[in-house]
């Protein structure tokens, strides 16, 4: 267990770590030295945007967001849907620009540099679990759309999102909040130094039952600890760890069949021992040498240790009729990775130029198992698997400005993956031992104009790829291991407006080959060429010193199979975001949220329709002197919704021995209620 108990033991024992933490951090120092000496702060301005989408979110915008979920800060993303459909400590469902991008297979997912996302994974490729991230240790999100920039290869189809942590905080904190389902969470920010050596520790405590009628039981804590320092007036170190863990169970996807028949309610569940046990244990290091002041040197390197134990039961009773077709998926892996990076600023011929040279070292080593399993006692083993995973990836990036306001930024990567899998057990066919390489180059081009009457205007080109899974590389050779993306687009952001920013961007992304392994089944689909295409709109207004508006909406208008003009399954089509926040002088800050998604296609030939909804929240926060309280109301109108949607066949107990093909879904929470109170030292 996260923490021992359900109830007061276990708020005994955080609170004696988080009491244990505070008295340290205010140890008065022994005696202060005779003269302060500062080490020297360099300030330096956000860097020059790339594109249209380009999206910059500083903490600050994210402070009002309902607590303790770090998927409620990539809500801010425009587009960019959010799913839970396993008891929370599942990693989400993630959509954006027409892609189901599953758990994140077209989604590349960064913390200061460490890749969030998993090669060769036994629930999907590109899985992204971002739950060991607390969301108040971050500073800000860069977010980066489309394949065009060279720093990013693998899963950098639809985009990047790169959350930058805090190197300490200002005041410690202490918080403590609770709220509907049984929502606890303990939390504490504590910076013991913030001078020459600046340190922050992180510690939270969680649990969550959700509405259902079988209590999902989610606890997860996490641990999170940063040291920063100048080394010399030129160089700076940082280095954090970070652990992670939880444990849940999930109430599943719920055929809507059996709802209308009345055989469960919308909060019930066909098979409730769904769930698992997850963590993560990571370490970073980021190392910066200002050579001169024209050239940088930067090398990251990071480490992590991962674990997953999942149970499923997506079709109940279709493939064994007598016990039912649970599965058990399990990840063990080490990660670790070196990004090193040279950067040179130049004027040949009186033209500015940054020249940044840089090489990629990558390996997962996943022992990966699927087995069936009865009431979460694995039975049989469909696959069992090692597998060594490594890429190289070296790429140049130039950025120049060859006239006024003109500015150009292009490159070039290249990628070489090997794949080596041995096979202990595997019952789906064909055979998974072997080794194979694969390689291929990415070219990258950003064209930015202006600005003219505060607009600039923007055309992008790229191509990019996510990898597949090892064993389907390796099954089946002729496939594709690394497909192309081939992207563009173009758009403006314009100020010319007062207190206004506006953004618009059309886009369009062509994939070669939507190979996907089926992490469920231990088989390969290949599903052919796609395109899709858009528009994003949004908008920022300062429509008072104290009052501002945020607004955006995006339109996926072509989401195809090429080959057969069928639609692609759940791609977002109409999404929409708004948000009203107040931030009054005397400590009173609140914000009121839309969120909406559009209907859109479930099956593959547009004969279903994944159910769209309309939410509003809205969170209220108000300090005096050190104390400060908060309070989030979700689902305001109570709106029966569907959160994640999913068509396949499944068979109840009863049903034909075919199956049914029919819409399952996790129900959307309702209204609840969350709030605490935090003291500020």
């Amino acid at each position: 267990m996260i923490i021992p108990g359900r109830s007061l033991l276990g708020v005994a024992i955080l609170a004696g770590l988080l009491f244990s933490a505070v008295v340290w951090a205010q140890d008065p120092p022994a005696a202060p030295p005779p003269e302060a000496v500062l080490t020297p702060v360099t300030v330096t301005a956000p860097p020059p945007l790339s594109s249209s989408s380009e999206q910059l979110i500083p903490g600050r915008d994210f402070e009002l967001r309902p607590q303790g979920r770090p998927a409620d800060v990539l809500r801010l993303i425009p587009g960019l849907i959010i799913n839970q459909h396993q008891g929370g400590g599942k990693a989400e469902q993630y959509l954006i620009r027409g892609f189901d991008a599953d758990h994140g297979t077209d989604l590349a997912i960064f913390v200061d540099g460490v890749p969030v996302n998993l090669r060769s994974h036994a629930h999907g490729q590109g899985y992204a679990d971002l739950h060991f991230l607390i969301p108040e240790t971050v500073q800000a999100v860069d977010v980066l759309k489309g394949p065009y920039f060279p720093e990013y290869g693998d899963f950098d189809t639809a985009g990047v999102v790169k959350f930058t942590t805090r190197d300490f905080v200002e005041e410690n904190t202490l918080e403590i909040a609770g709220g509907s389902f049984n929502t606890q969470r303990y939390l504490a920010l504590l910076s013991p130094t913030r001078d020459v050596v600046k340190t922050f520790i992180a510690i939270e405590g969680y649990r969550n039952d959700g509405p259902f009628e079988h209590p999902n039981g989610y606890l997860r804590f996490n641990l999170f600890a940063k040291v920063t320092t100048n080394l010399s007036e030129d160089v700076r170190l940082s280095v954090w760890a970070s652990h992670y863990r939880a444990e849940w169970h999930g109430s599943g996807e719920i055929p809507a069949r059996a709802i209308r028949a009345g055989v469960v309610d919308r909060f019930g569940s066909i098979d409730p021992n769904e769930g698992g046990v997850s963590q993560r244990t990571n370490l970073n290091l980021d190392w910066r040498w200002k050579v001169t002041d024209d050239q940088r040197l930067s090398i990251n390197a990071y480490a992590s240790y991962y674990t997953l134990t999942l149970f499923n039961d997506f079709t109940f009773f279709l493939d064994d009729p007598a016990n039912g077709d649970m599965i058990n998926q399990r990840d063990r892996r080490f990660v670790a990775g070196l990004d090193a990076q040279y950067e040179i600023k130049s004027q040949p011929l009186g033209i500015p130029l940054i020249s940044t040279a840089g090489v990629q070292y990558r390996i997962d080593t996943p022992h990966v198992v699927l087995a069936h399993a009865v009431q979460r006692h694995p039975v049989s083993r469909i696959q069992d698997v090692d597998i060594v995973e490594q890429s190289v990836s070296p790429f140049v990036k130039l950025d120049l400005a060859p006239l006024d306001k003109v500015r150009l930024v292009a490159g070039a990567r290249g990628d070489v993956f090997t794949f080596d899998v041995t096979e202990h057990v595997n019952t789906t066919g064909g055979r998974l031992t072997g080794e194979v390489t694969r390689a291929r180059p990415n070219v990258k081009a950003n064209l930015i104009v202006g600005p003219w009457a505060d607009t600039e205007l923007f055309g992008n080109f790229g191509t990019g790829f996510h990898s597949n899974d090892a064993r389907a590389v390796i099954s089946n050779p002729k496939l594709e291991a690394l497909p192309t993306a081939r992207g563009y687009e173009f758009g403006l952001k314009s100020r010319v407006l007062p207190r206004t920013e506006v953004f618009a961007t059309y886009w369009v992304l062509d994939l070669a080959s939507e190979l996907v392994f089926l992490g469920d089944d231990g088989t390969t689909e290949a599903r052919g060429r796609t395109r899709r295409e858009g528009i994003e709109v949004g908008t920022k207004i300062k429509l008072l010193d104290w009052l501002s508006f945020t607004g955006d909406f995006t339109y996926t208008s072509k989401a195809e199979f090429v080959d057969t003009g069928l639609p692609i399954p759940l791609a977002p089509i109409w999404t929409g975001r708004a948000d009203l926040t107040a931030r009054l002088p005397f400590g009173l800050s609140s914000s009121l949220e839309m969120r909406h998604v559009g209907p859109r296609v479930a099956d593959d030939f547009g004969h279903e329709t994944a159910r769209g909804y309309t939410i509003l929240n809205s969170t209220t926060r108000y300090r005096y002197k050190s104390f400060e309280a908060f309070f989030t109301v979700e689902n305001l109108t109570n709106t029966d919704w569907r959160e994640a949607q999913f068509f396949f066949t499944s068979r109840l107990r009863g049903e034909p021995a075919a199956g049914i093909g029919d819409i399952h879904f996790t129900p959307g929470t309702p209204r609840s209620f969350f709030g605490g109170i935090a003291y500020h030292f």
